[in-house]
């Protein structure tokens, strides 16, 4: 049963145009192609980022945040409740008036110490400052190095600048050592972005960061099973090019430099716009719907990797508007807090609120429970 499952899932004609076969892609007189068991790497190399990770917050971030002076805000802790804290732990972190009332009666608390306790227990699980700012460093270091990297690897090919060529011999199209280690690397970087995304800073988009991570695994694994290694490299250089500058801008955010922070932003802002919704729908996916059709009829191969490219550009519109929104506040002056855009944009706030407890201890100094 096994083997007819694996005979119908590399069955030729989902993965390859017609009067093309598997045998056409074996390694001979020194082209090499790309191979599915080429990725069985990526998953120990994923757990190895995990690792460089923990490594990297612990002996560079988190010195780099002292020297920018990153500085937690004081939390009162919530004065221990056993019928507060079972309610917080099974039913819901923010309970609603008749909750609050109910809860009251239960704990002999009024219904104002029930509220103070439930907003001081939610900022108890808010991720710390310097948590932040270690992430948002260990992915821009990556994004940068990957961009920079991605750059070396394409910009010398003739499909960088005609598009025409992504599709010259295809499916006979050998692969380099560049492009097998730059596939290799960026989808052992999203696997662990996806290994780690329970414990990392939870954001409002956290369902909208699975949905990305998954489908762009799916979509670099699919491209690499059917060697569309060509138009992937263009597509995950494209991406890589503003995401270092979203996360240098929240470590600004962090560190307290606003200004920086809000210019890099809007530097962001117009970067991903123009890759994001410019760029890549109309010449990447002109190029991937378009061109190849003048070669080879459609196949599933085809449909499939443009169905999952539609989700990303949905995903793409999805968060340039969000940013487009922040960026108009930050502009017209409008932004909440003098947070900074990039500390207040959606994908960067967490599902926690501000206490005014925190507000007390602002004023009045550090304060004891």
């Amino acid at each position: 049963m096994f083997q007819t499952l694996y005979s119908y899932f590399w069955w030729e004609r989902l993965w390859l145009p017609e009067n093309v076969t598997w045998a056409d892609l074996e390694d001979r007189d020194g082209r090499v192609y790309a191979k599915a068991s080429d990725l069985y790497i990526t998953l120990p190399l994923a757990f190895l980022f995990l690792v460089v990770r923990h490594l990297f917050e612990t002996y560079v971030a988190t010195p780099l945040a002292g020297l920018l002076n990153v500085k937690e805000k004081i939390r009162l802790k919530a004065t221990p409740n056993a019928v507060l804290e079972r309610f917080y732990a099974a039913t819901t972190k923010h309970p609603k008036q008749a909750d609050v009332e109910m809860l009251s009666k239960k704990s002999g608390c009024t219904v104002r110490q029930v509220e103070r306790w439930f907003r001081r227990r939610r900022n108890q699980d808010r991720p710390s400052l310097l948590k932040k700012f270690r992430e948002a460093s260990w992915r821009f270091t990556f994004y940068l190095i990957a961009f920079i990297a991605g750059m070396a690897v394409i910009v010398d090919k003739p499909w960088f600048y005609d598009l025409r060529e992504v599709w010259k011999g295809y499916p006979i199209q050998s692969m380099l050592p560049s492009q097998y280690w730059y596939y290799m690397i960026e989808l052992s970087f999203y696997w662990s972005l996806l290994f780690s995304i329970a414990s990392d800073v939870k954001r409002k988009d956290f369902k909208e960061q699975i949905i990305h991570h998954v489908a762009t695994i799916i979509l670099i694994s699919f491209s690499w099973f059917a060697n569309y290694i060509r138009a992937g490299t263009l597509i995950m250089a494209l991406h890589d090019s503003s995401d270092y500058l979203l996360e240098s801008a929240k470590m600004f955010n962090y560190a307290g430099w606003r200004n920086t922070c809000n210019n890099i932003f809007i530097v962001f802002a117009a970067v991903f716009i123009v890759t994001r919704l410019v760029i890549l729908p109309f010449w990447i996916m002109h190029c991937t719907v378009v061109y190849p059709l003048d070669l080879y009829p459609a196949f599933f191969g085809y449909y499939f990797f443009n169905f999952m490219m539609v989700v990303l550009q949905s995903l793409h519109i999805f968060w340039a508007y969000l940013i487009i929104r922040m960026a108009q506040k930050f502009i017209t002056g409008k932004a909440r807090g003098g947070a900074g855009p990039a500390g207040g944009s959606q994908s960067d706030r967490e599902e926690t609120d501000n206490s005014e407890e925190e507000e007390e201890a602002a004023k009045n100094g550090p304060l004891s429970n």
